[in-house]
């Protein structure tokens, strides 16, 4: 891709956008970036970019005119419909996401993962499955160090793991993995995507420029997903909880077993005591991660070596501690209503639900049933709570409170030796927080201190 005096505008100052200016800049380009944010929120964008040929823009200032740009890149995460990416789509004006950008400078093969749940755990552990096998890996993308840091460098890598999001495949043109990974579909993001059924096939472009000799890794539990892999060119190996798969990886009883017709591999076994993390969506993550790692050569002893070492990431049913026989679990992640019900699939024991924060569209009539089952007791908090109460309140006993540290100290007041606090909100933490992290560092500290 040729940069060299194009008129290129970034849209957003955060860690991605920051690479992708210096990255175009490097490559000839001429750069102008911006942010809605004020420019006493951006001091370390500015000081990153102190010094260098852009032309810095924040809400205080006028948006440079599109009509002299020739190319959009949109940091993931700001929406189609604000200014001035808007624009740029009403204009007709060439877009890119970052990653789309990078992979056409990108020199090594690329593993992609995407999903609602569970990408991150995903992307690490096939990481530190490829690095146990003796492979040279670089992990990040949507996680960590953007893909336009990667090929910024030397580039000298066996293999590039990347976590990609939704937001990052609505600009895709040419983005071609040679292993894609879509590890599931549920109901999140439709304040960015409108409807679910955009949501969704924004997610499923992972696949659609791969070719023969490509990888698809699929949910065989995922109906539609099935139906969607009849129709790419790439081959097909399957994930499942529930079914026989002869050709990928599938879950009986107490072992896990992969088949691999092609390599005449047949129910080569994984004990299911390698995976020190809890739920069964957590075993899924594990088997997509098997089928990739297989696929790059990595062996039986070093896949299951480097999973029995994995202990997980925080913020995603971590415990937190233990007060008087009560125990508490941070499950900040699950910024959606689908990352919820698989934690509350994860307990035995009676739970206290603490639910709420920022409503991203979902569906939490979709909690109705797990919250009868599992729950002894919902507290709701934050913007959302009024609402979610309205939808599913009325299942079990229910208290609305206006913070997380209410709803911390309340479920620890009415916990009994034996339950579980569990908080896994089903919405994003901007009602009181920067992101996740924050909202799970609080309850951790607060937890402590009881």
């Amino acid at each position: 891709m040729y940069l060299h005096g194009k008129k290129v505008l970034v849209i957003g100052l955060g860690k991605t956008g920051v690479a992708t200016v210096k990255f175009l800049l490097k490559e000839g380009a001429i750069v102008s970036a911006t942010d809605e944010k004020p420019a006493s929120e951006l001091k370390d964008a500015f000081n990153a970019l102190r010094n260098l040929d852009v032309n810095l823009q924040t809400s205080e200032q006028s948006i440079e005119r599109l009509s002299e740009i020739d190319l959009v890149i949109p940091s993931p995460g700001v929406p189609p419909f604000k200014s001035p990416l808007y624009e740029a789509v009403t204009k007709n004006i060439p877009i890119l996401s970052e990653i789309e950008l990078a992979s056409r400078f990108l020199k090594r093969q690329m593993i992609a993962i995407t999903g609602t749940n569970g990408k991150t755990t995903t992307t690490r552990l096939l990481g530190k499955i490829l690095e146990k096998a003796g492979k040279k890996v670089f992990v990040g993308g949507n996680i960590g160090n953007p893909l336009i840091d990667y090929v910024s460098g030397k580039q000298e890598d066996d293999y590039v793991v990347v976590e990609v999001s939704s937001f990052q495949l609505q600009w895709i043109k040419s983005f071609r993995p040679f292993i894609s990974i879509l590890l599931n579909v549920t109901r999140d993001h439709i304040d960015y995507h409108e409807t679910f059924e955009e949501y969704r096939e924004v997610k499923e472009r992972i696949f659609k420029n791969q070719i023969e000799g490509d990888l698809a890794i699929f949910n065989a539990d995922d109906l539609l997903s099935m139906q969607l892999s009849k129709r790419f060119q790439a081959g097909v190996m399957c994930f499942s909880s529930s079914s026989r798969q002869t050709k990928g990886i599938y879950l009986d009883r107490k072992v896990l077993l992969y088949n691999d017709p092609s390599s005449s591999v047949k129910d080569e076994q994984y004990p299911l005591e390698m995976i020190k993390l809890p739920g069964v969506h957590n075993v899924e993550n594990v088997m997509a991660a098997v089928l990739a790692a297989r696929r790059c050569g990595c062996n039986r002893p070093d896949i299951i070596a480097a999973v029995e070492d994995f202990k997980g990431l925080p913020h995603r049913i971590e415990f937190a501690g233990q007060k008087g026989g009560v125990k508490f679990y941070n499950d900040s992640k699950a910024t959606n209503v689908g990352a919820t019900v698989r934690a509350l699939e994860t307990f035995s024991e009676p739970i206290i639900l603490l639910l709420g924060g920022r409503d991203k569209g979902g569906d939490f009539r979709v909690l109705s049933w797990p919250i009868s089952e599992k729950v002894q007791e919902l507290i709701l908090f934050g913007e959302a709570g009024k609402d979610i109460k309205s939808l599913v309140g009325g299942r079990v006993p229910t208290k609305l409170v206006a913070s997380l540290k209410e709803a911390i100290l309340l479920a620890h007041k009415r916990s009994s030796s034996g339950d579980v606090v569990l908080l896994s909100p089903g919405c994003a933490s901007f009602d009181e927080f920067v992101n996740y992290e924050e909202r799970g560092r609080f309850f951790k500290e607060v937890v402590r201190n009881l």
